[in-house]
């Protein structure tokens, strides 16, 4: 199961995420399930520093299919929007009957740093 804890502050604006686990829906290399959270969390990513020009600290595992991103800065209009989209897609994945067993998502209040 893929397991994704997204970091928000209180006031509800997102400060990165945490991915870990590969889905196990078909053998792998295969599976759409690890594929589809891969591409919305990755392109988030790329779109964070390319778009939005955040200030970030990632590290990722291919082995543990482990994925952490967080910002350096405070939330802007453009973070929100690429955390937002990410979200959306990762949540319709986790509501989808089909897929709802490979992937689990968990929202976490943090302090900003």
């Amino acid at each position: 199961m893929i397991h994704v804890t997204i970091f928000q502050n209180a006031k509800g604006e997102h400060l990165g995420f945490d991915a870990e686990g590969h889905a196990g829906y078909v053998e792998e290399g295969d599976d759409i399930v690890c594929a589809a959270a891969s591409v919305l969390m990755i392109n988030t990513l790329n779109a964070l520093e390319l778009f939005a020009k955040a200030k970030l600290s990632q590290s990722s595992g291919e082995d543990d299919g482990r994925l952490s991103v967080r910002l350096k800065q405070d939330p802007n209009r453009e973070t929100e929007l690429l955390f937002k989209t990410m979200v959306l897609g990762l949540t319709a994945m986790e509501d989808d009957g089909n897929y709802a067993e490979y992937i689990d998502l968990t929202f976490k209040e943090v302090q900003q740093p």
